[in-house]
C-alpha cells in the first residue's frame, strides 16, 4: 500500500437522502454493536517498547537514519533496541523517545539532503516512495549505505518489513523476537473483534483542510486495515478504482459507510470530529447521521509496524464498542 496521496482539486458538496434516520446504534450482526458518536482510540503504549536494549549491530548500523511518510521504519529501528543509534529522524517519527533526535524531512516529507549529511550516517533506511525521487541517488553518490523498503504496507506483511530492517542492520535475532511479540498481539486484536462481525462498510477519509478531502479505496492500505476490522472498504465497495480519490457528495452517498476513519490532525484540520460529521457530503450518509466517526493518530492509524496489533485493538475497541 502506499500511504501517501497527491494533492487534488477542491472539495463537492452536497446531497440529499430520504432514507430513515438511524437514531440508535447500527446492529451490525446478532453479536457485533456498532459504536455511536465521535470516538478517538488510542494505543496502549505512549512510547515504543524496545524487545532488547542495545543488541550489537554492524559497523554499519552504528549511525542511522530512518525515513519514510508513515515513521513505520524509525518505530522498528527503535522496537528493535536500537533508538541510541538513530541520529536523524523523519517528521512522522514522533513518539516521546524520539523526539530528541534531529528531523531531516520537511514538510510533505520532503527529505532535506543537507540535513541528512550534516547526520552523519553510517546506514540511511527510506521507502521507496522518497520525495524527491532523486534523494536516495543523491545520498548513494556521497558514499553513505542506503537500503529501501517497499512502501506499500499491509498486516499480513508487517513481519516480512521488520526482518528486512533487522537484517539491514544486523540485528535478525532481535528481528524475530520482534516479529513474535508483533504477531502476538495482532492475534489478540483478531480475537477482540466481534466473530461475526456483521461485514460494516467503512470508509477511510484523508483530510487536510475542507478542499482536499478523499476517500480511500484497493491500494490504499486503509482497505486492507478495513479488512483486518472485520469490516467491507466503502471506497472499493463503491466502485473506487484510485487508492485515493477526490470526495464528492455523489460518492459518499453511493459508498454510505457505517463507520468513519479519519486521521486525528486531519479532523482537526477542518475543526474536528463534529465538523467532519457535519460537511455535507458526510452528513446524510449513515455514519453521518449516527456520527459514527473513529479518529486515531496519522503516524499509527496506517503504520503497519510493530505497533499493528495495538492499533488493531484500540480501533476495534472504538468501533463496535
Amino acid at each position: 500500500m502506499t500511504a501517501c496521496v497527491a494533492l487534488l482539486s477542491a472539495l463537492a458538496v452536497g446531497a440529499c437522502t430520504t432514507e430513515p434516520i438511524d437514531t440508535g446504534a447500527l446492529r451490525a450482526s446478532s453479536t457485533a454493536t456498532l459504536h455511536s458518536g465521535p470516538t478517538v482510540a488510542r494505543i496502549a503504549d505512549t512510547d515504543v517498547v524496545p524487545v532488547e536494549q542495545d543488541p550489537p549491530v554492524s559497523p554499519t548500523a552504528q549511525r542511522i537514519v530512518a525515513l519514510d511518510r508513515n515513521g513505520t521504519l524509525g518505530t522498528i529501528v527503535y522496537a528493535l533496541g536500537l533508538g541510541s543509534h538513530v541520529v536523524g529522524r523523519d517528521r512522522s517519527t514522533t513518539f516521546p523517545s524520539a523526539l530528541a533526535v534531529p528531523e531531516v524531512t520537511e514538510t510533505g516529507h520532503t527529505i532535506n539532503t543537507e540535513k541528512v549529511l550534516a547526520a552523519d550516517p553510517t546506514i540511511v533506511l527510506a521507502g521507496t516512495d522518497t520525495n524527491p525521487a532523486n534523494a536516495v541517488d543523491a545520498l548513494r553518490a556521497s558514499g553513505i549505505d542506503v537500503v529501501t523498503f517497499p512502501s506499500e504496507r499491509s498486516v499480513a506483511g508487517t513481519p516480512q518489513l521488520i526482518r528486512d530492517v533487522a537484517r539491514a542492520l544486523g540485528v535478525p535475532d532481535a528481528g524475530e523476537k520482534l516479529v513474535a511479540r508483533t504477531q502476538a498481539q495482532i492475534a489478540q486484536a483478531r480475537r477482540s473483534i466481534p466473530d461475526p462481525s456483521g461485514d460494516p462498510t467503512m470508509a477511510f477519509l484523508y483530510i487536510r483542510g475542507e478542499h482536499l478531502i478523499l476517500l480511500a479505496g484497493p491500494g490504499s492500505g486503509a482497505d486492507d486495515l478495513i479488512e483486518n476490522l472485520g469490516g467491507v472498504d466503502a471506497g472499493t465497495k463503491s466502485g473506487l478504482t484510485a487508492a485515493f480519490t477526490q470526495v464528492s457528495a455523489e460518492k459518499m452517498m453511493k459508498a454510505d459507510p457505517d463507520v468513519l476513519l479519519v486521521m486525528t490532525q486531519g479532523a482537526d484540520s477542518v475543526g474536528g470530529l463534529d465538523k467532519v460529521l457535519d460537511l455535507p457530503a458526510v452528513a446524510e450518509t449513515k455514519a453521518g447521521r449516527a456520527r459514527r466517526i473513529v479518529a486515531m493518530d496519522e503516524t499509527q492509524i496506517l503504520m503497519f509496524g510493530p505497533d499493528t496489533g495495538q492499533v488493531l485493538t484500540a480501533l476495534a475497541k472504538a468501533i463496535y464498542g
